[in-house]
């Protein structure tokens, strides 16, 4: 379903006006703002260990909405804010570490960041939103792909989307520079690292008039 397609605007070379196609009703009915269910989303991360294997992370406090435009999807865009402090990778020295000076400095930039600034259709259900990506003091473009997974309404009566991407990162470009070398070569920690995204967001109600 195309979310975020860009109508194509350029001047007809014909006299004749061209009427514009109706929007699809389904699309057009997901138009609204919804504010994400962080019990049924993550976001989570993927690098490599020691050269040989990789380790999983996620963060387990984060809130953020999205704001869709079934009518022009091109307006569409999504804000997350992300508490660094709830990063779990299963270790609990690791963790300390992440959240110490020597990588994300948690107790003096609590946050990390996505403020989007555009968005496309890729073919299908695929897109990709691009957008201002913060972490500790440095701010830097980044560009998301995702899928949409479709909408539906919960038991509860909710009206939900789901969307589940990925992106890849230097986290030197963030300046998460650390790392230490092994006797047989390489480093501990890749400066690649991949993010992973799986929202579930739920439609705010529009207040009755």
């Amino acid at each position: 379903m195309a979310l975020f397609n860009r109508k194509n605007n350029n001047a007809s070379s014909v006299a004749t006006a061209v009427a514009a196609p109706e929007p699809d009703p389904a699309l057009a009915a997901l138009t609204g703002d919804y504010t994400i269910d962080p019990a049924h989303s993550s976001i989570g991360f993927t690098v490599r260990h020691a050269m040989v294997t990789n380790v999983r992370g996620s963060f387990g406090e984060h809130e953020g909405s999205l704001k869709l435009d079934g009518h022009n999807p091109a307006k569409s865009a999504a804000s997350i804010d992300v508490k660094i402090a709830s990063i779990d990778t299963g270790i609990a020295d690791r963790d300390s570490h992440l959240v110490s000076g020597d990588f994300f400095d948690a107790e003096k930039f609590p946050l990390m960041t996505f403020r989007s600034t555009h968005a496309e259709k890729l073919g299908g259900d695929k897109y990709r939103i691009t957008g201002d990506l913060t972490i500790k003091d440095v701010t830097r473009p980044l560009a998301i792909d995702l899928e949409f997974n479709g909408s539906a309404t919960d038991v509860y009566g909710n009206e939900r989307v789901g969307f589940e991407g990925s992106a890849d990162i230097l986290r030197s470009d963030w300046g998460l520079t650390w790392n230490a070398a092994l006797e047989t070569g390489g480093v501990m920690v890749s400066d690649k690292v991949k993010l992973n995204f799986d929202i579930s967001a739920v439609k705010t109600a529009t207040p009755q008039a």
